[in-house]
């Protein structure tokens, strides 16, 4: 395996708590890092994850740091920030080898890492929630894409292709103001196509 290092915030089990793959066991590898600033000002909502200190570690590192975790537990997520800022072929080609199911979750502006002879991927499931217009988005397609709005803020018009379009209630921290949610519901009844995904993990107190 590559001695190539990652910086890493955190790796821990948890139930996926949002989209299509809710209420699954996965293990979350968080990058440190990101390319987007969300600030209400400019997104409508403030981003309430800390991705700014991490730890490096090997492709090697991360795979035995998950058979630690939960040896049960073969899902793999890998998020951030933004996690194609460091996620490499090498990496996701390492986990898929060692038998995981593996996802992503990411803003859209960067590219999937691709096997530079067959430009193919190894990731199962894309989730693409965006923070940039959708001129700047650059996954043409994802197996779902999320989009948080914040009261106010109008149906999403994707550029990039899913099955699955789902709009998140912004948070304010762990609190859900009624009035954001009531007009997320709005949205889907006036727009059927998309579903209300609501951050579960944060109503039932869990990573």
């Amino acid at each position: 395996m590559s001695d190539r290092q990652y910086t890493i915030n955190e790796i821990f089990c948890s139930l996926q708590g949002e989209g299509v793959r809710a209420g699954t066991l996965n293990h979350f590898v968080r990058f440190s890092g990101c390319n987007q600033t969300c600030k209400v000002e400019t997104h409508g909502f403030d981003c309430d994850t800390e991705f700014v200190s991490g730890r490096k570690v090997t492709a090697t590192e991360i795979l035995d740091e998950l058979k630690t975790l939960n040896p049960h537990c073969k899902n793999i997520i890998f998020t951030g920030g933004e996690p194609l800022l460091q996620l490499d072929y090498h990496l996701a080609e390492c986990v898929k080898a060692a038998g995981y199911f593996v996802a992503i979750e990411t803003n859209g502006s960067l590219g999937l890492p691709f096997n530079p002879e067959t430009r193919t991927h190894t990731i199962d499931w894309i989730t693409c929630s965006p923070k940039v217009a959708e001129h700047a988005v650059r996954l043409e397609y994802a197996s779902e894409v999320k989009y948080v709005r914040g009261y106010g803020q109008g149906i999403p018009r994707p550029t990039c292709h899913a099955e699955h379009k789902l709009i998140s209630p912004a948070f304010n921290g762990n609190e859900l103001d009624r009035r954001t949610l009531d007009w997320c519901i709005r949205l889907v009844h006036e727009n059927p196509e998309w579903r209300l995904s609501v951050q579960q993990h944060k109503f039932i107190s869990i990573r």
